[in-house]
């Protein structure tokens, strides 16, 4: 569903848009058969996607494009603790500045609407200097300048925690933003080298949003007051849960194909059938269940592509039992990826496999398998951890008992969760089980599960996807150590301060190998805390209405959203 959402994106553990489905299993699914015989494909390699390219001449002026979205969108400040929610992202991208677009491998190049260049200028001190479109305008008149990035660079930087900042990376290297020979070119100069810089400003948000705490936490709660791309929101329909895109007419680009775009908050459980019954466009596959019901409808695509996006168990080290590390381990032993995967991945056409590392994809350069003795269930271990831990082993069946009380964990969840969502809960409760943690699952309402319950830590137990870690200093906010309240993307605020100078030396290291063995580095002491469990690489397929073009899996890379169309 059109552009990557970048950075800070989580996706719910919901199956439409969002859970946790993926193949795995013995052997590299090359020509393999599941138990039934079906003939699977590998999983596609990095750079894969499908898109129904066409040009616009193929295209009706007109239509619409209907899609579902995880949940009502609460705060549409993507770079606020609340805003990261991945269909947030992704709706701020279609109407906000995007002064960078990715191509298939994920390389970023600028927009053209927006830049008419952007690099580094000199390399001591590192200097970027962006040379803005002359035609670029917020929806207030007033043209995209300096003060647009000075604001969201001191909004950014860390240096006022009343900001409730998602992630700081890379803002707080810039030395200062000025204006550059006229009042089109911005010169950025940063006090260390950074190597992801195409990560900042992008999407840029105007001044006035991030000009005090009080604008930035709340002025865009419910809304986008001021947009400034192609596309604006027409309408906010709370009752019916839609948000209707437009094009905007004062736009000085190419006219989008399409009179609108719909999103639609709704349940999980309804996505397939609202699909089949024509009231969407485009839904995932990426459930067997999704999928065998899906590849019956005669007038559906299936587009697929390989895109960053993981599977993690999350566990939050701030409360209970879990703030011990032993007891943390012990939950990383206790459960068995490989056979979560299994189970979600069947009757899917191909088998991606389970991720041993925090920062990479499996089929991604960079990625080593550093799980170590982590990486396989060992039920003996972990009963030795939590007997370690003072947790004393009742008998089969009971939960292990410290000081009179029980090793008890909660498991919260989404509401509107499908059937595999919930038997991957209940198989995760069963395996703790089988180690003595009893694990109680709690449901919770759709709209509120990040904001009321991941975003504010909420829960022992959950499982969410991480989305577009393309430029790999975006994982920084997942695993850095949290400041007073905010736990930037680090819900389960676990931390140290060896993983946090290992990575933010990796994200001012220009050179890239060096880069990569010190994100690697990071990774191998992530698993030693016990932060999260990254189950497996969830698959991106796509079930899409046939004569829907230049759209479905971008994969690493993003769509043109005003080429998005209905063939002639």
């Amino acid at each position: 569903m059109i552009k990557a959402a970048r950075a800070a994106a989580v996706a719910a553990a919901t199956v439409s848009a969002a859970l946790v489905l993926a193949a795995c299993g013995g052997g590299d699914g090359s020509g393999a058969s599941d138990d039934g015989g079906q003939e699977r494909k590998a999983a596609p390699a990095a750079g894969t996607q499908d898109l129904n390219p066409h040009p616009a001449s193929d295209l009706k002026q007109g239509g619409t494009y209907k899609v579902s979205i995880e949940q009502w969108i609460n705060q549409y400040n993507p770079n606020q603790t609340d805003g990261t929610q991945g269909d947030a992202a992704s709706i701020i991208s279609l109407i906000e500045p995007d002064l960078f677009d990715f191509d298939a491998k994920g390389v970023p190049h600028a927009n053209p609407n927006f830049l008419t260049s952007a690099a580094v200028t000199s390399t001591n001190p590192q200097v970027v200097t962006y040379e803005l479109n002359p035609k670029a305008k917020w929806s207030d008149g007033k043209p995209l300048g300096v003060a647009d990035f000075e604001a969201q660079w001191k909004a950014l930087n860390g240096s006022d925690s009343r900001f409730q900042v998602a992630n700081t990376i890379g803002y707080d290297q810039i030395d200062k933003v000025e204006q550059g020979k006229d009042e089109h070119e911005v010169r950025i100069t940063f006090k260390t080298p950074f190597a992801d810089w195409q990560s900042l400003f992008d999407p840029l948000l105007p001044a006035s949003l991030n000009a005090t705490p009080e604008s930035f936490n709340t002025g865009w709660t419910g809304k986008a007051p001021i947009t400034g791309n192609s596309w604006k929101i027409g309408e906010y329909d709370k009752t019916a849960k839609t948000i209707t895109a437009v094009p905007d007419p004062n736009w000085w680009g190419e006219k989008p194909k399409l009179d609108k775009y719909i999103f639609w908050a709704m349940d999980g459980t309804a996505k397939v059938d609202a699909y089949l019954n024509r009231e969407i466009d485009y839904t995932s596959a990426a459930a067997a269940e999704a999928y065998k019901r899906l590849k019956q409808d005669k007038d559906t695509d299936f587009r697929i592509g390989a895109r960053w996006d993981q599977v993690v168990l999350s566990l939050n080290g701030s409360r209970g039992p879990l703030q011990d590390v032993k007891v943390r381990q012990a939950v990383t032993l206790g459960v068995d990826r490989e056979a979560l995967a299994n189970i979600a991945g069947k009757d899917l056409p191909f088998r991606p496999k389970v991720v041993n590392n925090h920062f990479f994809m499996p089929n991604q350069e960079g990625y080593r398998d550093n799980a170590g003795s982590f990486a396989k269930r060992d039920v003996e271990r972990a009963k030795k951890l939590l007997d370690e831990a003072g947790w004393k082993d009742q008998g089969a069946g009971k939960p292990r008992t410290k000081d009179g009380k029980p090793l008890s964990l909660e498991y919260v969840m989404p509401a509107d969760v499908t059937g595999l969502a919930e038997d991957q809960a209940k198989i995760t409760q069963q395996m703790l089980g089988e180690i003595g943690i009893k694990v109680e699952l709690r449901k919770v309402p759709g709209d509120d599960y990040f904001d009321k319950y991941v975003h504010r830590s909420n829960y022992d137990l959950t499982q969410f996807r991480q989305v577009d870690r393309i430029y790999r200093s975006s994982s920084y906010q997942d695993y850095r150590l949290p400041q007073g309240g905010n736990s930037f993307g680090n819900y389960g605020r676990i931390g140290s301060q060896d993983v946090d100078k290992l990575m933010v030396e990796a994200s001012r290291t220009t050179d890239e190998a060096k880069q990569i063995e010190l994100y690697n580095q990071a990774d191998a002491k992530v698993w030693e805390l016990g932060h999260s469990l990254p189950l497996y690489q969830r698959p991106q397929i796509i079930a899409i209405r046939k004569g829907l073009a230049n759209t479905g899996a971008p994969g690493l890379g993003e769509e043109n959203t005003d080429l998005i169309g209905w063939l002639k």
